[in-house]
């Protein structure tokens, strides 16, 4: 694991991305530049430029002037940590303000996904996940979000591979930080800049109903996937604590609502816990919720974090579970733990980064 400095200073540029293409193009057109130069720039940074200079086809006065006013990004890498011979990486940012987030990088045949973070932090407080152990930072910014694409971008492109999928289930509750998700999520999906379809896109959330109905009055066609955990609200109270605002079986109206808007599934995501919700009780309950939905249930053995009381199930009991789920007539799928050595549960990273630190300074 590498590790860059982390300095808290609010940088005094604003990033590039910081502006929306209208108000990039204002700002061309008052330095005696054409309006297009706007999508000369972002097709560079599409393409995963690292600095104004290497848009070769923006002149080179203009690349200066950009240069004086701008920052190609707002994130500052603190630590870089590698695992699964190469197929994962998982990034530590800092933010202006010295607040950090984390990132995952996840090479497949065929595809790149990147795991994107939403918030400094997490409001939520779920016990089993690692963010939730540090307190609530803030929200981060559209370009923020976006920024942490193109650094992937940059990444996969030295290796001769392209970002094709972004997932929103990093540090943070995407749907507490909805219209930078949104414009985001358009950004992404720009053809002038990523051009990610919004079909590789997965947006998801532990349970914010209001949000839930309201993304799907966005006509995005992302995927929603709902962090479920628990199928009965007694459990789900303790594993998910918003859970006591917005109930399980309203949730999964909500859900179900937004697949009929949308005509698209929900993946309903269950980190599996030894003995706290793998067991053939969890699986009937599961399946009295979710029989008969436009549902799919993605399994992920929990990747353990310090100082909880949650353990990972053995591979014997995951696949029993999924057997259990799909005797209810559900579709399942477990998803691949990946990065178990790089810290790659939410929160991991940068809990090890910090606590380094203060060791360092104690």
């Amino acid at each position: 694991m590498t590790q860059l400095p982390l300095n808290g200073l609010v940088a005094d540029r604003p990033a590039i991305l910081s502006l929306s293409a209208s108000d990039l193009e204002a700002w061309l057109v008052s330095h005696a530049a054409p309006a297009y130069r706007r999508q000369q720039v972002w097709g560079w940074l599409a393409r995963g430029s690292a600095s104004f200079d290497e848009m070769g086809d923006v002149p080179k006065p203009l690349r200066s002037e950009l240069e004086r006013e701008f920052r190609i990004t707002s994130l500052r890498q603190i630590a870089v940590s590698e695992a699964d011979r190469g197929l994962t990486t998982k990034t530590l940012y800092e933010l202006d303000g010295g607040h950090s987030v984390e990132s995952v990088v996840m090479r497949y045949s065929g595809r790149s996904t990147l795991c994107i973070s939403s918030q400094a932090g997490c409001p939520i407080g779920c016990p089993f996940c690692a963010t939730g152990k540090f307190p609530f930072g803030r929200n981060l910014k559209a370009n923020e979000i976006v920024e942490q694409a193109l650094d992937a971008v940059r990444l996969l492109g030295a290796e001769g591979r392209r970002l094709s999928h972004v997932v929103f289930m990093g540090m943070g509750e995407p749907m507490a930080n909805y219209q930078a998700v949104v414009e985001s999520v358009r950004r992404l999906s720009d053809p002038e800049l990523l051009g990610i379809s919004p079909r590789r896109i997965v947006v998801s959330t532990s349970g914010l109903i209001p949000r839930i109905t309201q993304l799907g009055e966005e006509k995005l066609a992302v995927t929603l996937a709902i962090s479920l955990h628990a199928a009965r609200d007694e459990l789900r109270d303790v594993l998910v604590p918003i859970n006591r605002k917005y109930p399980v079986a309203d949730l999964v109206a909500a859900a179900q609502g937004y697949a009929d808007r949308t005509s698209r599934r929900v993946s309903y995501e269950w980190v599996l816990l030894a003995g706290v919700n793998d067991t053939e009780r969890d699986a009937k309950e599961l399946g009295r919720l979710l029989r008969g939905k436009l549902a799919h249930v993605n399994l992920i053995p929990f990747n353990p974090v310090d100082d909880t009381p949650y353990r990972a199930p053995e591979r014997a009991a995951v696949r029993r579970f999924k057997g259990l789920v799909e005797a209810q007539g559900l579709t399942v799928t477990v998803r691949d733990t990946r990065g178990r050595d790089a810290d790659a549960a939410c929160g991991q990273l940068h809990e090890r980064v910090m606590a380094e630190r203060t060791k360092v300074s104690a």
